[in-house]
């Protein structure tokens, strides 16, 4: 969370969020909202993957590739 902000009576929220935890974000925003809300996601930075999950991806792909 970098910050929250009033802007014409709306709240306006600015985080970093993985891109991977951003799938079906809007859509599930639009609902709790009633169609009230939107989004709008611009790129920020690449970072590193957490080890853990660097070593998730590689098995993956090993298995994937070795299923060939």
């Amino acid at each position: 969370m970098k910050g929250m902000d009033s802007r014409a009576g709306a709240q306006v929220i600015k985080a970093d969020v993985p891109l991977a935890d951003l799938f079906g974000y809007v859509s599930d925003l639009r609902t709790i909202t009633s169609g009230r809300a939107s989004a709008s996601l611009t790129f920020s930075h690449y970072s590193p993957v957490p080890k853990n999950l660097a070593d998730k991806v590689i098995e993956d792909v090993k298995g994937a590739l070795a299923a060939k």
